[in-house]
């Protein structure tokens, strides 16, 4: 007999990561430091992670961050998105250079639900960054754990739908089972194009709570399956607030408006993150 669910431990770890029951995630992005230091709103991972991560879905962060920041009582409480790519930081000026980190085995011992490998199409370093997905890809379809590819944009490579569209399409092609990028004109066009595989939007640098939460709404309306947004939320005044709002929009189907009065219930009391 044919088995029917040869994935069925991926399928395991799709299901912890993006909800089943509306096929949408709000990932929060904390992984910043490994290139970015302490940079505003991570400088106290402990109190981030520990204020935002009942409002998010999955967690996507750094081994040291999961040892270090997040509280004994909340291990285990949500998924997490591990990053296993670095080995460069801000002072560098190519970005892109980078290799694997972190090993399958020690990725299975965090009990990650899935790992992040970021790749960089166009830029110097190209085909390694290729080749560490392919690599990490290899590695984690032995164990059932599904890989997540950031099409990730360094400092001088386009935003448009040829490039983003180039990129994930790449990303799928070598195996990766989530794929996140950027919001771009005609983002549906992309998101058709890499279909079935899950597509989760970027929020980039921080910009303002109508501005993300209009990204977050398009995304959802194109297709996207949710967000993985970082900077648009611990860098907010309001970051509860701006976390709930997104959660409205990805699962709750809110519109902007509607998400924005979330926003600003939360506003009395609402304290910036460190």
């Amino acid at each position: 007999m044919v088995n029917a669910y040869p994935d069925i431990g991926i399928q395991s770890r799709m299901n912890r990561i993006i909800n089943p029951k509306d096929n949408r995630v709000v990932m929060l992005a904390i992984d910043h430091p490994y290139f970015q230091g302490p940079t505003t709103g991570l400088r106290n991972m402990s109190n981030t992670i520990t204020t935002l991560l009942p409002y998010c879905d999955c967690l996507m962060t750094t081994r040291g961050a999961v040892r270090s920041s997040i509280a004994p009582e909340n291990v285990g409480s949500k998924p997490i998105m591990l990053r296993v790519t670095g080995g460069n930081s801000v002072l560098n000026e190519e970005l892109s250079d980078e290799k694997l980190t972190v090993t399958m085995k020690e990725a299975i011992r965090m009990d990650a639900a899935g790992v992040a490998v970021s790749v960089y199409i166009g830029s110097a370093n190209q085909q390694q960054t290729i080749l560490n997905l392919t690599d990490m890809i290899n590695q984690a379809d032995e164990y059932g754990i599904p890989v997540l590819a950031v099409t990730a944009v360094g400092k001088n490579m386009a935003r448009d739908l040829r490039y983003l569209a180039l990129a994930s399409r790449i990303c799928q092609d070598a195996g990766a089972r989530i794929i996140k990028t950027y919001y771009c004109e005609e983002f549906s066009r992309l998101v058709d194009w890499v279909s079935p595989t899950a597509v989760v939007v970027a929020g980039g640098k921080y910009s303002s709570p109508p501005d993300a939460l209009q990204m977050a709404y398009d995304s959802v309306q194109a297709g996207a399956v949710g967000v993985d947004f970082g900077r648009n939320i611990f860098q907010d005044a309001n970051p509860v607030g701006m976390i709930k709002a997104i959660g409205s929009i990805v699962h709750g189907n809110h519109t902007v408006k509607e998400a924005l009065d979330i926003y600003n219930a939360c506003l009395p009391g609402a304290r910036r993150l460190d």
